[in-house]
């Protein structure tokens, strides 16, 4: 079932994706087309993925973090994911995800 939203923003050349949902493969391509069109349309130099609001996701969501990660590294950017939770920060540990990129507290949290 595809349930996912992806909303976005702009702050200087940072794009912000707020991911919302579950995060599997009959969904994954739409995220990365919208995401990569965003980058595309704002020339974003970094790109933040908030996972503050996933709910799930399964490897699926690796690949298309990883292939964001590698779109942006071939700009000259950087990705930074912020606000994921339990479950999803611990597959993308175990993925190696954060040894790529930084992991940041969700905005909420920060403002605790």
């Amino acid at each position: 079932m595809d349930i996912m939203d992806t909303t976005f923003s702009l702050r200087g050349s940072t794009l912000t994706a707020e991911l919302a949902g579950e995060i599997d493969h009959h969904c994954c391509d739409r995220i990365r087309n919208d995401i990569d069109s965003q980058i595309g349309l704002y020339e974003a130099k970094h790109l933040i993925l908030d996972f503050s609001k996933v709910t799930f996701m399964d490897s699926s969501g690796i690949g298309m973090v990883l292939g964001r990660y590698k779109k942006m590294k071939e700009r000259g950017g950087t990705v930074t994911i912020r606000g994921a939770g339990r479950l999803v920060k611990q597959i993308l540990d175990m993925s190696g995800v954060f040894s790529l990129m930084d992991c940041e507290d969700s905005e909420d949290d920060k403002n605790k």
